[in-house]
């Protein structure tokens, strides 16, 4: 039976971190869904087109070995998207302790609302722990250098996206 799972999340814009969770979660699944939400609330960067394109561009770039990989955006309940797309894992990523209460909440709610779907946690590597989408956006809008903490074709997005 093949296990496919979800790694789901908003990506504005994708890092070495997010890359680093997906070819782990890779080991852990026969399917891996990169979910991109739309979250319109976050005020992203780049559009959920955007978004995906910007994932299928690294994920056609990556050898993921015998995991196949497929981008997909979604507006729904992750539940209801889990159902739809045969999920029985979601991926989360922890970078630090603080991440772990709201994100053990979050993965509780999901188990009462789907109690098929189970949670699976992969805390990041040392060297990426620290990379958040948010400072990321932050430094680049401000003119900083952020080549080490995203992949070469989304450094080349955020330099379009905030000239300088």
């Amino acid at each position: 039976m093949r296990r496919v799972g979800l790694y789901p999340g908003t990506f504005d814009p994708v890092t070495n971190g997010h890359l680093d969770i997906m070819q782990r979660a890779t080991h852990v699944v026969d399917h891996l869904i990169i979910a991109v939400a739309n979250s319109p609330g976050k005020n992203p960067a780049f559009t959920p087109p955007e978004r995906v394109q910007l994932l299928q561009d690294l994920v056609d770039d990556c050898d993921f070995g015998d995991c196949t990989v497929e981008v997909r955006s979604f507006g729904s309940l992750l539940m209801h998207f889990a159902d739809e797309v045969g999920a029985s894992l979601v991926i989360r990523g922890l970078r630090a302790v603080s991440d772990f209460e709201y994100e053990f909440q979050l993965a509780t709610m999901n188990k009462a609302l789907n109690p098929k779907v189970e949670t699976v946690f992969l805390t990041a590597s040392e060297s990426q722990q620290f990379i958040a989408s948010s400072l990321v956006k932050e430094i680049a809008s401000l003119g900083g250098d952020v080549s080490d903490f995203v992949p070469e074709m989304v450094l080349r997005a955020l330099k379009i996206r905030y000239p300088i």
